[in-house]
C-alpha cells in the first residue's frame, strides 16, 4: 500500500490503542493460567494475532468478541496445559510471540515448528540456541521456520543484557512451569530494562513469583501455576506517542486512553517531546528503542539532536537508525550514523522528490507519516502499520490529513522494501 500525504495540521479527539507490549504478556499468562479469563480492550495487529494463533495451535479455545461495545478476547488454556504431540506455530513477523513462546514451548516438552516470515528467522535468537545445545535439546532452522524438540531443564541461565529484554521475559514466562528452581542472571549492560518491569507486573498480577536481587538476578522458584485473572489493557504509549510527536509538531490532537500511572517505559516520550521543542538535546535511546524513529523526525524537524545507546536499533524490523535516516535524508535532514550514536542537524526540509520507503517497519511508517503532514510526501509500503497499529492511517484521515492510495511508485535503483 502507498500512500501519499498532503500537508495539514491534524486536529481532534484519538483514542491510544491498548498496549502490544503489556497484551502479548497478558495473552501467554492467561493462557497458562488453564482456565477462561478475559482480555479486554484487545487490539487486532498483525503481532497479537500471530500470538492468539500461536496459542490456538497450543491447544487454548480463543473466543474474540469484537463490536462497538466490547473489544475482548476470552482465552481457555486448559488444552495447552495437557497437550501433547508436535505442533507448528505461525508467528507471522512477530519478535516477541516468538521470543515470548519458543521457551514456554520447551517448558512444556512440546516438539514445535515456528514459522513466519523469513525475515523474522535474521534477528537475533543466538542466546535460546546456546540453551538447546547445552542442554541437548533440536534446534534446525531454516528458511522461514525453526524446529525444536525436547524438555527445557532448571538451572542457572546467564542472559545477554544488550541485546534484547524479550530473552528475559521469555524465560521469566517459561521457568516457572518447571520441576526445579532457577535462577537468571542478566550480564550488564542491561537495555530495555522497563519491559523486564513490564514483564515483572504481568507475571505478579497472575500469582507467579520472580523474585529480583539488585535487578540483575531473579529467582525463579519452581512447580508454579498460573492463576485466571481478568484484564483490561491499558493504551500504548509507545504507539499514542506519535500523537503527541504531532502535537509537538502543530497539530492539536487530545489524546486519550494513556495512564500516567504505568509501568510502559515509552511514557518518557513526554519529557524528551518538551526538551525537543526547546532546543538541541542529547537524549538516550538504550532503554526505548521504539522511540527512536520518531525522536529523528521531530529532530530533523525542530532544531537537531543526538540519540545516544541506538546500538540495538540495528535488530528492529529494519536496520531502524539507518532506515530512517536514508528516508529522512530525502526530506533534505543532515544526519550521521554510527554503532551507538544518531547526530541530527538543523537543516531546511522540503517535501520529497521520491518516495519515501517505509522499510516494512511499522515505526518508520508512521514516524514518516508525522513528517508528511508537514511537508506531503508518498510513503511506499505503508501497510507495515499493521503490525501494531492497523488503524493508524484511517485516524490520521479523520483528524483532517488528506491521504490518498496510488500506484506503487518506483523506488530508486538499488533501494528494496525488505531490509
Amino acid at each position: 500500500m502507498n500512500l501519499t500525504l498532503e500537508p495539514g495540521c491534524a486536529a481532534g479527539v484519538v483514542t491510544a490503542p491498548p498496549s502490544k507490549s503489556l497484551a502479548h504478556r497478558v495473552l501467554i499468562c492467561s493462557a497458562l493460567s488453564g482456565q477462561p479469563c478475559i482480555v479486554e480492550n484487545m487490539a487486532w495487529s498483525d503481532d497479537l494475532l500471530a500470538t492468539l494463533d500461536c496459542l490456538t495451535a497450543l491447544g487454548a479455545r480463543v473466543e474474540k468478541l469484537a463490536d462497538r461495545k466490547h473489544n475482548q478476547v476470552t482465552i481457555d488454556g486448559s488444552g495447552i496445559l495437557t497437550g501433547s504431540g508436535p505442533v507448528r506455530l505461525p508467528c507471522r513477523a512477530s519478535g516477541s510471540t516468538l521470543r515470548f513462546l519458543l521457551p514456554v514451548v520447551l517448558a512444556l516438552g512440546r516438539p514445535a515448528v515456528f514459522t513466519g516470515e523469513a525475515s523474522l528467522f535474521t534477528r537475533p535468537l543466538d542466546y535460546y540456541e546456546k540453551i538447546c545445545r547445552m542442554q541437548a535439546i533440536s534446534w534446525e532452522k531454516g528458511e522461514g521456520e525453526l524446529r525444536v524438540d525436547g524438555q527445557l531443564e532448571s538451572g542457572a541461565f546467564e542472559i545477554p543484557g544488550d541485546v534484547s529484554s524479550q530473552f528475559v521475559t521469555g524465560m521469566l514466562l517459561a521457568l516457572p512451569l518447571l520441576d526445579g528452581q532457577s535462577e537468571i542472571r542478566i550480564l550488564p549492560p542491561i537495555t530495555s530494562r522497563p519491559y523486564i518491569e513490564l514483564t515483572q507486573a504481568v507475571i505478579r498480577d497472575f500469582g507467579i513469583r520472580a523474585i529480583s536481587v539488585g535487578g540483575d538476578r531473579f529467582h525463579v522458584p519452581a512447580n508454579q501455576s498460573f492463576r485466571p485473572h481478568r484484564t483490561s489493557l491499558e493504551g500504548d504509549w509507545s504507539n499514542g506517542a506519535v500523537w503527541l510527536a504531532l502535537n509537538l509538531l502543530g497539530s492539536r490532537i487530545t489524546v486519550r486512553g494513556l495512564a500516567d500511572r504505568t509501568v510502559q517505559g515509552d511514557k518518557i516520550c513526554q519529557t524528551w517531546f518538551r526538551s525537543l521543542g526547546r532546543g538541541s538535546v542529547t537524549i538516550d535511546v538504550t532503554d526505548h528503542p521504539d522511540l527512536a524513529p520518531l525522536l529523528m523526525t521531530c529532530a530533523a524537524a525542530l532544531h537537531g539532536a543526538v540519540l545516544t545507546g541506538c546500538g540495538r536499533l540495528q535488530y528492529k524490523e529494519s536496520p531502524r537508525g539507518e532506515a530512517m535516516a536514508a528516508e529522512l535524508r530525502k526530506f533534505g535532514a543532515e544526519i550521521i550514523v554510527d554503532d551507538e550514536r544518531i547526530w541530527i542537524g538543523s537543516a531546511t526540509l522540503r517535501r520529497p522528490s521520491e518516495p519515501l520507503d517505509a522499510h516494512n517497519d511499522h515505526r518508520i511508517a508512521m514516524a514518516l507519516a508525522v513528517l508528511c503532514t508537514l511537508y506531503g510526501g508518498t510513503i511506499c509500503g505503508a501497510e507495515a502499520v499493521r503490525k501494531s497499529y492497523p488503524e493508524f492511517f484511517d485516524q490520521l484521515r479523520s483528524l483532517g490529513i488528506e491521504i490518498a492510495a496510488e500506484e506503487a511508485p518506483a523506488l530508486p535503483a538499488g533501494e528494496d522494501t525488505q531490509t
